[in-house]
């Protein structure tokens, strides 16, 4: 969108941009306050370490976080996508704007999808494949000199992105007890955050390192597709209960 926006001028688009923050701005101190809880126990470094510990024993955390934090990490190409829309794809600001758009048309439209037909079992298996899958599109953008298929393949990347998100963020709250669930996902928060933007700092480096615009971006987005297929592979052999956790309605839970 921000590509067809510029394409009408900058002051377009960051005037818009400003007014979707005002909006936003205005809609979360809209949220009424719920009542505080008082502290069941007093703060302490040790209870704040809490969190990283709980998710060190519970294999199936330990495997949903650092699966995320390592696949991103290979498989992101957002900060290269500037290089393919104007050396490899010829496609200009709108074009560019379409390239970032087309993961977040295919997550919302998986979304859609999951909520017409929920997971209903194998949810750990289907995360795998998933992951895998999001390796394979992102080989496919990066070999890709065709528009169509660019932005076909970074639509199914969203899409099968959002399946994993979906399965693994389900799994993160099933599997953490009420009492650390806060810093279990304040954790989480902190490396979903990081492994975006080191993932774009790989790609990036990797690229420059490889050669300039195009002929260093192909091969550092195929290396890192290739990277999050085998950190699937490796992560379904380390985290068996992870592979083989089943349903996402917290039957098969054990805390």
């Amino acid at each position: 969108i921000a590509g067809v926006l510029d394409g009408h001028g900058p002051e377009i688009a960051y005037t818009i941009a400003f007014v979707f923050m005002i909006l936003g701005a205005v809609l979360v101190f809209a949220i009424p306050k719920p009542p505080k809880a008082p502290p069941k126990e007093r703060p302490t470094l040790s209870n704040m370490l809490e969190g990283f510990r709980f998710i060190w024993k519970q294999k199936i955390i330990l495997g949903a976080i650092s699966l995320d934090l390592f696949a991103v990490l290979m498989g992101g190409v957002v900060a290269l996508l500037p290089i393919y829309a104007e050396d490899i794809l010829h496609l200009g600001p709108e074009g560019l704007g379409w390239l970032r758009a087309s993961p977040a048309i295919g997550a919302i439209a998986m979304a859609g999808v999951i909520a017409a037909f929920p997971i209903k079992d194998h949810a750990g298996r289907i995360m795998f494949v998933c992951v895998a899958l999001f390796g394979v599109f992102t080989v496919v953008f990066g070999l890709s000199t065709v528009a169509w298929l660019s932005i076909g393949a970074l639509i199914l990347l969203g899409a099968v992105d959002m399946v994993s998100v979906v399965i693994r963020e389900t799994l993160l709250q099933l599997w953490t007890p009420d009492d650390v669930r806060g810093r279990v996902n304040a954790v989480n928060s902190v490396f979903v955050s990081a492994s975006n933007e080191l993932g774009e700092f790989r790609a990036g480096t990797m690229a420059h390192a490889i050669g300039p615009a195009a002929l260093g971006a192909v091969p550092a987005v195929v290396i890192g597709g290739v990277g999050a297929v085998i950190v699937a592979g490796a992560w379904a052999w380390m985290f068996p209960t992870l592979r083989n956790a089943r349903r996402l309605d917290g039957a098969d839970v054990k805390h």
